[in-house]
């Protein structure tokens, strides 16, 4: 929201916001565009008729004071995603969805059109290496859209992928995820569906069609007025722990790696291609890709270990980010260390949804902490129902902070690689001070 805010007022609009509390980096950005509250919480007094529009964040409750003076008021109010399509109406749409790899792939395909000088606007949830901010709203004739599927505000329920109305769109894969706002699999699965019918006619569907879900559920709901692309993964090898892959009549060395990076690497190929890049300008483009902000993303290192950080906490993320590591370096050690911080993955009914997807780490961590269930109103879980769910015959279940630190301190950091999976950040452990590294 804070980065929409600035894109915004960088285009020359007058913005204002409020929130009851504003972190960091958010406040300093903020601060930076002289669009820093004057003072938290909300003000419905603020809430006038020549306000042209309200943007409401996701976070936003039903009871908010400004939020009621505005209905009363009767003034436009859009959430994130409306507002982008109402910014966009007049470019060419291109949406990310999926259960995974959404936000690699999206940054895949703004690292490669920034490389060939093609002027566009995108929304990403990440971080990237060359790009100042996560929201871009200008004249551009494009935008590149993070597709989510989480719900949009308080007031438009429907998942945010639902407003974007692609011409170009991607689905990376379907896994359950979001238990608490799609309590089944088929409710899950319909959201996909509406997302699918969505796409502009004349439009572009590029899909993953080695996920059998998401196959089937394209198979059983074919529209005659769009194209389908399917992909697959490249032609590749692995040579002395690099990653070489063949785009068209070029081989490519990579600084990413693992089949699911591949995979979102062939549907970035595929939105490029649309978009009028060549085999070769997409090549020399995609070489000099070196991940987003916690996707795989080589936090410390040295000749003999590495660490990773990693946003990975749904099941099929957990196990595409171990297997990747793995793969890559089949004869180092690896430790992957899971914090279940989530709705879903604190849940005991969805437990068994990780079975077999720590199989690959040779010595596998799951940390969770009470303090985070208490705090999403959870009940509380216990270890054995872990254990039970992850099937692996060696998990550690630690979950008090000063243990995980006593435990990661054991280790000796010789042909070894760490691979931290996590949306939180282990109830405030510094990783590399932990393991006693100079970064």
């Amino acid at each position: 929201m804070h980065q929409l805010a600035i894109a915004l007022k960088r285009k020359g609009n007058i913005v204002t916001g409020s929130d009851d509390e504003v972190f960091e980096p958010a406040a300093g950005n903020l601060k930076k565009e002289n669009i820093y509250p004057e003072q938290a919480g909300w003000f419905p007094e603020k809430i006038t008729p020549d306000i042209d529009a309200v943007i409401l964040g996701m976070h936003a409750r039903e009871d908010n004071p400004e939020l009621k003076k505005a209905l009363e008021t009767g003034l436009k109010i859009f959430s994130f995603p409306e507002y982008i399509y109402h910014e966009s109406i007049d470019k060419k749409r291109v949406a990310v969805g999926g259960s995974h790899g959404k936000t690699s792939t999206t940054a895949m395909i703004m690292h490669a059109l920034q490389s060939a000088h093609i002027d566009f606007d995108y929304l990403v949830g990440a971080r990237l290496n060359g790009f100042a901010q996560s929201v871009k709203i200008t004249d551009a004739p494009i935008i590149v859209c993070e597709a989510d599927e989480y719900p949009a505000s308080t007031i438009e329920k429907r998942p945010k992928f639902h407003f974007l109305f692609p011409h170009i769109a991607v689905l990376t894969g379907i896994a359950w995820d979001h238990i608490n706002v799609f309590p089944t699999f088929d409710f899950y699965l319909e959201q996909f569906v509406i997302f699918i019918n969505k796409i502009e006619k004349g439009g572009v569907l590029i899909y993953n069609e080695t996920d059998t879900v998401l196959k089937e559920l394209i198979e059983n709901n074919k529209r005659a007025d769009i194209k389908y692309i399917p992909y697959q993964l490249p032609p590749h090898s692995i040579e002395k722990e690099i990653t070489y892959v063949m785009i068209g009549e070029e081989k490519t060395q990579l600084k990413i790696f693992g089949n699911h990076n591949l995979l979102n690497l062939q549907a970035a190929y595929h939105v490029c291609n649309e978009l009028g890049m060549d085999d070769a300008a997409f090549a020399k483009a995609i070489a000099t890709f070196e991940g987003a902000a916690k996707r795989l993303e080589l936090i410390a290192h040295k000749n003999n270990f590495n660490i990773y950080r990693d946003f990975a906490h749904a099941p099929s993320k957990v196990k595409a980010s171990i297997d990747a590591v793995k793969q890559q370096f089949p004869h180092r050690k690896l430790i992957a260390i899971l914090e279940l911080h989530t709705f879903s993955s604190l849940n005991k009914d969805f437990m068994d949804q990780y079975k077999n997807t720590m199989d690959q780490a040779d010595e596998a961590i799951v940390f969770y902490s009470r303090h985070a269930l208490e705090l999403k109103r959870m009940n509380p879980l216990d270890p054995q129902d872990v254990k039970n769910g992850f099937q692996k015959d060696n998990l550690e279940v630690i979950t008090e902070k000063n243990e995980l630190e006593k435990r990661l301190q054991r280790e000796d950091l010789t042909n070894i690689n760490f691979l931290f999976m996590s949306s939180g950040n282990y109830a405030g452990i510094d990783i590399l001070t932990t393991l006693h590294i100079n970064a």
